[in-house]
C-alpha cells in the first residue's frame, strides 16, 4: 500500500495512538455531531473519513447511524475498532473509491493533514462517494499556515482561502460554516474553522 500522507504525521499517530485517544475520547462534541446529524436522514449511511479514537463513529452508531470508518494509522484502526465495536479499515484518503454510497462524510481533524494539491483529489473523491444531496463535515485549524508543525503535516484555512479552494469545484457548495474554539482541555484559544459541504 502505497503511503500518500505525509509519513511524518502517520509516523506521529502510530507512535502516539494511546495519547491520542486519551486527550480526545472523551471531549463532548455533541453540538457538532448534531449540527451534522440533522441533515441526514433517519438510519443514514455515514463514512467517518480519519476516525481517530472512533469517538464520533461510536456516537453515530449508538443513535442508529449505519457506520463505515477508515484511518490511515494502523495503531488508530486498532484501538478505534476495539473502541467502537467495529472493524476500522485501514485505508488512506486517497483510495477512496466509492461511488453514491454515503448520506454523510465525516471529516473531523482529518483531512487538514493533506497537501493542499492532494486536498483537491480527496475532497472530489468524497463527493463522488456521496449520494445525491449529501454532506460533508470537515474542519480545519484556523489560520493560513502549510507545513510540519509538532511533527505532523497540516493544511490550515480561513473563510476566504477555503472559499477560493472550493470555487475551483463545481461539485459541491458550502452550505454552513463556523469558527470554534478547541474543545479539548486546556486548548480553548485554538481556532478552528467547520464546514459542511453539501453534494448539488
Amino acid at each position: 500500500m502505497a503511503e500518500y500522507t505525509a509519513p511524518q504525521t502517520l509516523n506521529y499517530y502510530n507512535q502516539n495512538a494511546a495519547k491520542f485517544i486519551q486527550n480526545t475520547v472523551s471531549v463532548d462534541f455533541a453540538a457538532t455531531q448534531n449540527r451534522f446529524l440533522t441533515r441526514l436522514p433517519a438510519e443514514a449511511r455515514i463514512l467517518d473519513f480519519g476516525c481517530g479514537s472512533g469517538r464520533d463513529t461510536k456516537a453515530f452508531l449508538e443513535q442508529g447511524y449505519r457506520v463505515d470508518a477508515i484511518d490511515g494509522s494502523e495503531e488508530l484502526c486498532k484501538l478505534a475498532s476495539e473502541y467502537t465495536g467495529i472493524q476500522v479499515r485501514h485505508m488512506f484518503f486517497q483510495e477512496l473509491s466509492a461511488v453514491s454510497e454515503y448520506d454523510g462524510i465525516w471529516a473531523c481533524s482529518s483531512i487538514l493533514h493533506l497537501a493542499r494539491e492532494e486536498l483537491s483529489d480527496v475532497i472530489r473523491k468524497m463527493i463522488t462517494a456521496l449520494k445525491p444531496n449529501g454532506i460533508i463535515y470537515t474542519s480545519f485549524k484556523y489560520g493560513t499556515f502549510e507545513g510540519e508543525r509538532n511533527g505532523r503535516y497540516f493544511t490550515d484555512m480561513t473563510e476566504e482561502t477555503f472559499a477560493d479552494f472550493i470555487n475551483t469545484m463545481n461539485e459541491s457548495q458550502i452550505e454552513e460554516e463556523w469558527v470554534s474554539a478547541d474543545v479539548r482541555p486546556g486548548r480553548s484559544e485554538e481556532k478552528w474553522l467547520n464546514l459542511i459541504l453539501r453534494k448539488k
